[in-house]
């Protein structure tokens, strides 16, 4: 469960390494340290217990470097102590590193490193990576040159048997960071003039929402302007940045008392995400994005799911469902298990793997264990672009947000939601179960089914104190102020809706009404969106915002909050809606019941030609109405000019 941290840039280090440290607290460590380069050497503090203990350091403050790796361990070899803590260096102080991960011949290297003169201050087996290192840059005699250090860092970490993430800097060269990983997670934050190093992306999210995903046995020299990626044989190659959708405020506490009580009041929000990014009211279940079909169910003769901890628990529900609709025999199976009991898998076989970091060690080798023996492979996870999602034949995602408590609440629920749309694809393919039963289990996870009295209970619970003073949070809005500004929430999954509203959208700005679109919202569509704004050359007025752990201040400042496609009729959004006393426009005949008694309302038909002439009549009656204002403005205007000028005779000016 330990923690790395790693920055590169212009600013002082050690404050962007100490809240990243802070913000992987959850994971649970004994000890945090930081080591910084300062004058062409390396400074290195440590202390046991907090992280608030390491800051309160006399010695922190004497850190002004600009480049800094930083750690939070959790005790396997050797007891909790400063010595023990990391970063390590080697004998020279040279080089220091920080380790996430087991090394499981540590104890045969640390002999061979002994007999060649070395010796060790603390019982880790990460020590043995820094004199490693030193082993291989001092017995080479060519000139010190970053491919030497970089060299000698391959040459060590193929000596290491079991899972590493390595940040490691040197003295030598002052303007870079190397890091390496295998089974353990680590990912690089791009910035302007700066990068990150986390082994978890809430650390760094903060400052950052693009990153680079380090596959096993890949090695990055980071400078703070640049990034070079190496394969395994220091060839190097190219990668794809990711744009994270999360909003920093969703990796923090939020105001609530721990993150545990956060994450179950949100789970609404994560089950309505999921669900809604698979069902189309009225309409089948939606699983374009993977590659399965009738012909291939028909042929198989097991499925297994394999996850450990709460997705093994989700999987038990995963397979109930998928048993009774399906009639596919279907196992559930521990993950540390599964690689160790010669499981009998083939092409025969579908294994879908559920965990949602993405990067669970066991679940990963049960994957690669069923590849091998010809299965297809599906992940169920909630971080895209992790390691699990890029192994996996086919992916589907969970749309929890990140999950800070160890306890697991809203990634549980999302995940035996997923497993149940998951199993009624399945059964829609097949045939194999009652139409009839299938559509009203589709209409009980769109509209979840809920009737008038139980809504009010429900609509009872939200907190409208709480909603009301997150809408009031002072946050940078990108609406034009002088133009009508749209608010609406969509999956953008289905892009039939949003392509609708483009299309309005365009016809509306050729009319010569002046508006803006603002969709809040994220999904695999994505970039076919983008694509769809671009051809119809309306970028500059209709923004996809992304998703926003906070939307309430969007829809507060918004002239209109709209849900304007069939598959947005989620009765709590227009709720909350109504707590802003927003003016709504909807189309969703299923989601009317929600806006009753509400006046401060517009329904339009639920066609491209009704929502063009409602939204025409909308912009018209802006328009008189600034007409109107602008008149009265001017008569102002021209009286308070009456009044100054007879208050100036009376003055005799």
């Amino acid at each position: 469960m330990c923690g790395i941290v790693g920055y590169i840039g212009n600013q002082k280090a050690k404050e962007i390494l100490i809240n990243g440290l802070k913000s992987l607290e959850y994971r649970g460590y004994d000890s945090a340290g930081i080591a910084t380069i300062e004058n062409n050497k390396i400074d290195m503090v440590k202390e046991k217990g907090r992280v608030a203990n390491l800051e309160a350091s006399p010695e922190i403050g004497k850190l002004t470097g600009t480049i800094g790796i930083a750690h939070t361990r959790w005790a396997t070899h050797g007891k909790p102590s400063k010595e023990n803590s990391h970063p390590h260096m080697d004998n020279s102080n040279t080089f220091a590193v920080v380790h996430n991960g087991i090394i499981e011949n540590y104890a045969d290297l640390r002999k061979f490193l002994t007999d060649n003169g070395y010796s060790f201050i603390s019982q880790t087996d990460t020590e043995v990576v820094p004199n490693l290192v030193h082993y291989y840059f001092s017995n080479d005699k060519s000139e010190n040159t970053l491919n030497k250090f970089l060299t000698a860092v391959r040459k060590a970490v193929s000596d290491l048997k079991g899972s590493y993430a390595l940040e490691i800097i040197s003295s030598l060269f002052p303007d870079v960071i190397i890091v390496v990983r295998k089974d353990s997670p680590l990912v690089i934050g791009k910035g302007n003039g700066e990068n990150f190093i986390a082994s978890d992306i809430p650390a760094v999210l903060r400052y950052t929402k693009d990153f680079y995903l380090l596959d096993d046995n890949e090695f990055a020299v980071i400078y703070k302007d640049k990034i070079n990626f190496y394969d395994s044989s220091l060839e190097p190659h190219n990668k794809e940045i990711k744009n994270i959708e999360w909003d920093a405020a969703s990796a923090e506490k939020d105001g609530y008392e721990d993150y545990m009580l956060k994450e179950i009041n949100e789970q609404p929000t994560a089950i309505r995400e999921t669900i809604g990014s698979r069902f189309r009211l009225g309409e089948p279940c939606s699983f374009d994005d993977i590659d399965i079909t009738k012909s291939y169910l028909e042929s198989l003769n097991k499925i297994f799911i394999v996850a450990c901890g709460t997705a093994m628990h989700a999987g038990l529900v995963g397979k109930a469902i998928i048993e009774k609709l399906c009639r596919i025999p279907t196992e559930v199976d521990i993950a540390s298990e599964f690689r160790y009991r010669d499981p009998i898998i083939d092409e025969k076989t579908l294994c879908i793997f559920v965990s949602q970091s993405g990067e669970t060690a066991d679940t990963l080798a049960a994957l690669r264990l069923s590849k091998s023996k010809g299965a297809k492979t599906l992940a169920v996870s909630n971080v895209i672009g992790s390691t699990i999602t890029r192994e996996a034949d086919f992916t589907i995602y969970t749309h929890a947000g990140p999950e800070i408590a160890v306890a697991s609440t809203k990634a549980y629920t999302s995940q035996v939601c997923l497993l149940a749309i998951l199993g009624i694809y399945f059964a829609e393919l097949l045939g194999s179960y009652s139409k009839d039963k299938l559509e009203k289990f589709n209409k009980t996870y769109t509209n979840l089914n809920v009737s008038k009295e139980h809504k009010k209970v429900i609509y009872n619970y939200i907190d409208k104190e709480r909603i009301i003073k997150k809408s009031n949070e002072n946050i940078d809005i990108p609406f034009d102020e002088n133009s009508i500004n749209f608010v609406t929430v969509s999956r953008l999954v289905y892009q039939k809706g949003i392509d609708r509203l483009i299309k309005v959208h365009k016809k509306l700005i050729e009319s010569g009404y002046r508006h803006n679109f603002y969709v809040i919202g994220n999904g695999p569509e994505k970039e076919k969106l983008e694509r769809l704004i671009k051809e119809n050359n309306v970028e500059k007025t209709f923004h996809l915002l992304g998703q926003k752990e906070n939307p309430y201040p969007y829809i507060r400042k918004a002239n209109y909050f709209c849900l304007l496609s069939r598959f947005e009729g989620y009765g709590m959004v227009l709720e909350e809606a109504k707590i802003l006393e927003k003016k709504i426009i909807i189309t969703d005949t299923a989601a009317r019941e929600a806006v009753e008694g509400y006046s401060n309302k517009i329904i339009l038909e639920n066609t491209e030609e009704g929502i063009y002439n409602g939204l025409l009549d909308v912009l018209e009656n802006n328009k008189q109405e600034g007409k109107t204002r602008e008149n009265e403005e001017k008569k102002e205007q021209y009286d308070n000019s009456s009044i100054i000028e007879e208050v100036k005779e009376l003055i005799g000016e």
